[in-house]
């Protein structure tokens, strides 16, 4: 079902700010910035090898990104495993009795679609599904 861990989300009240830590003194490629609209918040992604960090800036209060960051401070937010086929893995997870926050896929940052698992069912950490 899995096929890798497409990237780590690390909550950040402001990317301007995280970026030159990431980009300049660890080296990662910045790959680009986009707003998420519907989700309420910015997202810079950076490479790694294959692998990604995607810094997430809150764009309203209302954000769960600002929520987090509230509860939290800026930190590790969800682990992002890439799947194949988003709608199989859905039903697969729930067919186990798996707490889903997205039951249907929504769009996320870079034209990938997405669904979250509840923590709850994870053992305490937001996993986010991810088709690219």
């Amino acid at each position: 079902m899995l096929s890798k861990i497409n990237h780590i989300g690390v909550a950040v009240s402001s990317i301007d700010e995280a970026l030159p830590f990431y980009r300049d003194q660890l080296g990662m490629v910045f790959k680009g910035r986009e707003e998420v609209a519907e989700q309420k918040v910015t997202v810079a992604m950076l490479q790694v090898g294959e692998s990604k960090i995607e810094l997430l800036e809150p764009t309203s209060p209302e954000s769960p990104i600002a929520r987090f960051l509230e509860k939290n401070g800026p930190g590790v937010h969800h682990v992002a495993y890439e799947v194949d086929d988003i709608e199989a893995a859905i039903a697969r997870l729930k067919e186990q009795g798996v707490r889903m926050i997205d039951e249907t896929p929504r769009n996320g940052a870079h034209g990938t679609r997405i669904a979250f698992v509840h923590p709850k069912s994870s053992i305490g950490v937001l996993t986010e599904l991810c088709q690219v």
